[in-house]
């Protein structure tokens, strides 16, 4: 069925309607690839109506899995579009994790197509589990890969060049499957989540309508310019990239993340709002004051963790409108969006640190609540286990009923960190369930504590772990990583937190003992700390 031939007036709410709706040939806005090309979005429909008529000229069908490995490109924005457009479902590959896992995703997911950048193709040769994989489209060169018996090789740009700039796209079922990915939990093999097209669409439209309509600070519209440094393969980018596309807002896309080349594309096309985790902003700042790059007035949102004091202060010395979210991946992203209000944004600097590293309230058309055990509400102030309902959050995981029945346990789905809701409506997130330090009966922050030994000069990140304990069964123990060329003091850290310790901003016995410095602390796939990681290593030390 072409564009504009839908029954009795019916217009449903799938991807592929959230192309630009506006007369193609008025939009400013262009798409632009770290690779030096350029697209209208009148080029950019046509890409993506080539690349689906040339999958479905490979022998793609409708209803089939496509798999995609790459950098952040162009092709893969023309794959969130074509794929689910063509009645197929996308899965975006997280290329962060091991070999097996990655190979145990495509296989989990059954995916008969790949279509790799020359990077990853190691990851599709003979292994554990086996691939039953159909056709391999390679971006470019494949070198000297050793094609799998049985598995046709297509070559991307060769076979898009070659089909028409139009598609007759299939009529599909808004609340088939569109999209998949699959978690980098800490333990056991990743599981898969899965949205339909009409939640997509619903994410998308609350995404603008929370933006747009952001009081005082962090808004996004079509006059922006877009980049992400969240990883396309990561929660859709926390689905900007439908949001940019449907705006017709100029989109960078920077290819393999580079710090330099960040800096550079952000210099010369002009870019204002991007997101990214708080590790990546650290080292773009970190290489912005050695290049002397001028970051003022950027929209930068934060999220896949806490947004650490030290590092909000030092982005706002740079004049970076700084701000965070929260979300997980089983939520399609993006819960709660920390915008400031006018009152707020007029706040005195140290009070703007505060309220800036909120998660912030739920974005429209969310349920967010902090949830006794018996799953009711806790009172304001009080803290309970972060839940949500909402139109766009995953049905479950995919072939695998045991955890989908936990995660929705009594009708929520649970996100697994523990909260307390403020007087201002926000959000603000203690700990995690399983990371929480209970010290002779007492709960800990770990959150908190990171916080503070943030704010401490040379400190460029942290986390603080749980030790076992004879006396008290668990102490903190903080891990710090100095920043480059910084020699870190241990007492200096030791001293910030007695003295918040005694402002009563902590309790005195959540000052750790032990205080280590480290070279780097070991992270997940998309950048988040790996804490289950670093308790293996650092408490064996210890114990």
């Amino acid at each position: 069925m072409m564009i504009g031939e839908m029954p009795n007036g019916d217009y449903p709410l799938i991807v592929r309607h959230l192309m630009p709706t506006a007369n193609r040939s008025t939009i400013a806005g262009e798409i632009v690839d770290a690779s030096g090309l350029r697209f209208t979005y009148p080029q950019f429909a046509d890409r993506v109506a080539k690349l689906a008529g040339a999958l479905a000229a490979c022998g793609v069908k409708q209803g089939e899995t496509v798999a995609v490995l790459d950098w952040d490109t162009h092709r893969y924005l023309e794959c969130f579009y074509a794929i689910p457009s063509m009645g197929c479902v996308l899965m975006t590959v997280n290329i962060r994790l091991s070999r097996d896992q990655v190979r145990y995703t495509i296989d989990h997911a059954g995916a008969k197509t790949v279509i790799a950048h020359p990077d990853f193709l190691p990851m599709l040769t003979a292994g554990d589990p086996d691939l039953n994989l159909e056709r391999i489209i390679v971006v470019g060169d494949a070198g000297d890969f050793e094609v799998p018996p049985g598995v046709e090789m297509a070559e991307f740009y060769a076979i898009t060049d070659a089909a028409a700039p139009e598609f007759d796209y299939p009529e599909i079922d808004e609340r088939s499957r569109a999209t998949m990915f699959y978690t980098s939990g800490t333990t056991g093999n990743p599981k898969g989540v899965y949205y339909s097209h009409r939640q997509l669409f619903l994410h998308t439209m609350s995404i603008l309508a929370t933006f747009g309509t952001a009081p005082a600070q962090g808004r996004f519209g079509a006059d922006d310019v877009y980049m992400p440094i969240t990883p396309l393969f990561h929660a859709h980018a926390w689905g900007f990239p439908y949001a940019a596309t449907l705006l017709g807002t100029k989109q960078v896309y920077p290819g393999r993340y580079k710090t330099d080349t960040l800096l550079r594309l952000i210099e010369e096309e002009g870019v204002t709002f991007s997101h990214c985790v708080a590790s990546v902003l650290r080292m773009m700042l970190d290489e912005a004051k050695v290049r002397k790059v001028d970051l003022s007035g950027k929209k930068m949102l934060i999220g896949g963790g806490a947004l650490p004091e030290g590092l909000a202060r030092a982005a706002l010395q740079h004049g970076i409108d700084i701000f965070s979210g929260y979300g997980m991946s089983e939520a399609c992203a993006v819960q709660t969006i920390n915008h400031l209000t006018a009152t707020e944004v007029a706040a005195p600097f140290e009070e703007q640190l505060q309220l800036r590293t909120r998660p912030g309230r739920p974005i429209l058309l969310c349920d967010v609540r902090t949830a006794n055990p018996d799953l009711s509400a806790t009172a304001v102030g009080e803290e309970g286990e972060v839940v949500f309902r909402g139109p766009w959050l995953t049905r479950g995981y995919w072939r695998n009923e045991e955890a989908s029945e936990e995660l929705w346990r009594g009708g929520w789905l649970h996100s697994g960190d523990i909260g307390k809701f403020g007087a201002d409506g926000a959000l603000r997130i203690t700990d995690r369930v399983k990371d929480v330090i209970k010290s002779g009966g007492e709960w800990i922050s770990s959150l908190m504590l990171e916080s503070l030994i943030s704010q401490v000069e040379g400190v460029s990140e942290s986390a603080v772990i749980a030790v076992p304990d004879v006396r008290w069964s668990e102490r903190p123990m903080a891990l710090v990583v100095p920043q480059d060329g910084y020699d870190l003091d241990v007492q200096a850290i030791r001293a910030r937190l007695t003295e918040a310790a005694e402002a009563g901003a902590i309790p005195r016995y959540g000052v750790p003992e032990k205080i280590k410095i480290v070279d780097e602390l070991e992270k997940t796939s998309v950048g988040k700390l790996d804490k289950k990681a670093l308790r293996a290593r650092y408490v064996e030390q210890v114990g």
